[in-house]
């Protein structure tokens, strides 16, 4: 797979997850946990079969290591997708997008953590310029504003985010089995959100056959198929790139939200959208004019060197 090709997946994931935060508006009385566990049932069952036949053809066994990797993957998985879930409540679908997008700044960060790697200083500027964006988009006219508890949960969650992306390549130079990691993470998640539920909620089975169209569409289309796109996406990205490509998910969720909840956006925050669409660009197209550059050096100097004999 070709860095291109890779960024288009993460691209397709970012659209998916941003149409998903109006789907996540709308689970009526179903609550937070309920929905997050059955959702992610939904996602482990569909990519089973697939995880089961990758694991089939794999040359050898996951190490006891990148097993417990995909457990921390999938506990991270479950914190921001929790987290997300509850501050969606009391905040809006625009709101909710634009706040989760806040971990392409935190990402780097985490990366440098833990693997000592010093992210590009065009990756913090970028992650600066989104972040503006974000702070746009925030305080713009987001019609969750002023900001509420939701709010704050959800930037919460970007930590767990931003920790579940670091960690991936991680485990994917370790094992060449991303379905195999895709459905751990899920029934890993499923679980927790399971037991949290049954700790802290009241969930009648009729309010999870009201939100079954939900629960569906998020099991299916963002879990099984949009967080699996984006751990293939992440085998040929780094971590930092790939976050600022998965924040565009913030602008399709102001989208989605103007068009099917009627939310609208300000001058400001479009302006925001187009601080994070300008980030993620700056992120992609610096790389490629750094490689293009350091390639017609490289001609010139053998040129040079060919005169000169």
């Amino acid at each position: 797979m070709t860095r291109l090709e890779a960024d288009a997946l993460l691209l397709a994931a970012a659209i998916v997850w941003g149409v998903t935060f109006v789907v996540q508006k709308d689970i009526g009385a179903l609550p937070p946990m309920a929905f997050v566990a059955a959702r992610f049932v939904v996602s482990a069952l569909a990519l089973a079969p697939l995880a089961l036949f990758e694991g089939r053809r794999a040359s050898r066994p996951v190490s006891a290591s990148a097993r417990r990797l995909a457990a921390v993957i999938g506990l991270m998985l479950f914190l921001g997708a929790s987290l997300q879930q509850v501050g969606i409540a009391t905040t809006s679908a625009t709101n909710a997008g634009f706040l989760t997008a806040c971990y392409v700044v935190l990402t780097p960060f985490v990366v440098w953590a833990l693997s000592r790697t010093r992210p590009r200083a065009i990756v913090l500027l970028a992650s600066a310029v989104s972040l503006a964006g974000a702070w746009l988009l925030a305080t713009g006219g987001g019609p969750g504003a002023p900001p509420t508890a939701g709010d704050g949960i959800v930037l919460l969650s970007d930590l767990a985010w931003a920790t579940g992306i670091a960690l991936t390549p991680l485990y994917l130079a370790r094992t060449e089995r991303p379905l195999t990691l895709a459905f751990t993470q899920y029934a890993l998640c499923a679980a927790l959100a399971a037991a949290a539920s049954l700790a802290f909620e009241t969930a009648p089975p009729a309010a999870f056959v009201a939100a079954a169209p939900e629960i569906l569409f998020a099991g299916l289309v963002s879990g099984a198929l949009g967080y699996t796109l984006a751990i293939f996406g992440q085998r040929h990205t780094p971590p930092a790139e790939a976050a600022l490509i998965l924040s565009l998910e913030s602008v399709f969720a102001a989208l989605a939200g103007a068009l099917w909840l009627g939310e609208r956006l300000t001058p400001a925050a479009a302006a925001g959208c187009g601080l994070i669409l300008l980030g993620a660009l700056a992120a992609e197209a610096a790389p490629a004019l750094i490689a293009g550059k350091a390639a017609r050096r490289n001609v010139a100097l053998r040129r040079d060197r060919g005169a000169r004999l």
